[in-house]
This record gives structure tokens, sequence and C-alpha cells, in this order.
């Protein structure tokens, strides 16, 4: 018989549980964990995990890019502000710029805390849990 990481076993459990708006939320939070991974990889003169930990946060944010509903107009102005976030990170991973990343990582942190607050508004007791 196998055994499982309990650990993994959660975070799987917690994936196939979330809602939209949860998984939304987790993208963001992993986005800003590879993100501050980057940066603590320039600081230590980690060239590939750098760049390892910067395409993955990409990954991220391509991923939001395309799942976006386009006709909404708020879809939009999401997709420009995600489009400039790639770019930052592009370039931060070229200049290996911890500044750049922390403009970043300063404006995952807004979407996120948004889309928490979202969240919470929308799946208080009583309401549909869809986002």
């Amino acid at each position: 018989m196998v055994m499982t990481n309990p650990y993994q076993q959660y975070k799987q459990n917690s994936i196939m549980n979330a809602t939209p708006g949860q998984l939304i939320v987790m993208m963001y939070n992993g986005c800003m964990k590879f993100i501050k991974t980057a940066e603590k990889a320039i600081e230590q003169k980690d060239i590939e995990g750098a760049n390892n930990a910067i395409l993955r946060a990409q990954d991220i944010i391509d991923e939001l890019m395309s799942a976006l509903d386009r006709q909404y107009d708020v879809s939009d102005n999401l997709y420009n502000l995600y489009e400039y976030i790639n770019r930052r990170l592009v370039e931060a991973n070229i200049k290996k710029d911890k500044a750049i990343l922390q403009e970043a990582y300063n404006l995952v942190v807004q979407l996120r805390d948004a889309w928490a607050e979202v969240v919470k508004v929308r799946e208080k007791p009583g309401r549909n849990k869809g986002v």
C-alpha cells in the first residue's frame, strides 16, 4: 500500500473543493510565493532559481489572463493589468532586479486582496457560491 503525504493530500483536497473565487485567490497566493522565491534567489546569486521562480509566476499570470471572460469591460482592464505585470516580470528576469519584482508583487497583492474580499462577501451563508 502506498502512503501519501498528508500535506499533499490536504492541498489536493483544498483545490478540489475550492470555489472558482477561492481558486483565483490561491493562484494569486502562488504567484506571490514565486515572486518572493525569486527575490531570495536573486539575493543568493542563484540565477537559475530566480529564473525558474519568475517563470512560474508568469505562468500563473498567463493562466489568469486566459481565464478572463472578455465580454465584460472589467475583464479588459484586468487583462491590461495582467499584461503589465507579465512585462514587468520579464524585465525583472532579464535584469534580475528585485525592485521590479517588488512592484509586480505589490500589484498582485492588491488584486489578491480585492478578490479575497469578493470571495468573502459572495460566500456568506445563504449566498450563491459562484463568483
